[in-house]
């Protein structure tokens, strides 16, 4: 794979609610260490379902705790990869490499069960 997650603090956007016009925002974080097969899968299918399911209206920060291991300690992270939805609130920890689509939309509240 030739994706390079250092690369992918990314995709933000300014999307309103159309309804009320405030911004509908998530504040996603992606904790991996370095670049491994399950990092990388984790970030493709993080991004798969924000694309398709919080259009325009997510910010993803990947955490590589290689580089900066202390990081972890701020969210209690104990596995990676770890995603951990900070808005909107409550805090909300997934662990793994994100590929039960379901499970993931459950998880974050897009989807009920």
């Amino acid at each position: 794979m030739t994706d390079n997650l250092e690369d992918r603090e990314l995709d933000s956007s300014n999307a309103e609610n159309e309804n009320t016009g405030e911004k509908k925002q998530w504040w996603l974080r992606l904790y991996v260490a370095g670049q491994t097969t399950k990092s990388l899968a984790a970030f493709q299918n993080l991004k798969k379902i924000c694309d398709e399911h919080l259009k325009g209206e997510y910010d993803i920060e990947v955490i590589d705790l290689l580089k900066n291991p202390q990081l972890a300690k701020g969210d209690q992270i104990v596995a990676i990869p770890t995603l951990v939805r900070n808005l909107p609130a409550p805090v909300k920890k997934i662990i793994g490499d994100l590929s039960n689509f379901d499970r993931v939309l459950v998880g974050l509240d897009i989807k009920e069960k």
